[in-house]
């Protein structure tokens, strides 16, 4: 019989990752139920609070989302006062997203979500700035198109 240690999930680099993040959006979920976000409509504000005007093609890969999946993300956002959707009116294959009022009222009570999420996480800074960076040094590594280098957090 052949060695299978490899398929031993302890010897696996994604399950700690799979694991970790489901953990870490678990974490989330109460201090975003607040804020009425989903994880994932969390970080589209994040990006709408930063942008306040992007394309679903620039926001998907900021995110590494699809439009499959920003699709109904964006109109659950927009349904609730958070951002507006409409066409360019140079391409009407663009669909361009606004920060609203609203959306940019709720980064004031979203503010105090990292350093919530930051107390769940019993990391040294300098661990986390390791982890972070090792994180997108392998997003790089597997999708090398997309930027890996971010600013340190």
């Amino acid at each position: 019989m052949e060695d299978c240690d490899c398929l031993k999930i302890e010897n696996q680099l994604c399950f700690p990752l799979y694991a970790c993040a489901k953990e870490v959006v678990r974490k989330y979920k109460p201090y975003l139920d607040e804020l009425n976000l989903t994880y994932t409509q969390y970080i589209a504000m994040m990006i709408m609070w930063e942008k306040k005007k992007t394309n679903v093609k620039e926001l998907g890969r900021c995110l590494y989302l699809d439009s499959g999946t920003l699709t109904p993300l964006l109109k659950k956002l927009e349904a609730k006062g958070f951002i507006s959707r409409h066409r360019s009116d140079r391409d009407e294959r663009n669909l361009i997203i606004r920060i609203t009022e609203k959306g940019e009222a709720l980064k004031q009570q979203a503010v105090a979500v990292p350093k919530k999420m930051g107390a769940c996480m019993d990391l040294e800074e300098d661990e986390a700035k390791q982890l972070y960076h090792l994180l997108y040094k392998l997003l790089g590594k597997i999708r090398p198109e997309e930027p890996d280098s971010r600013e340190a957090v």
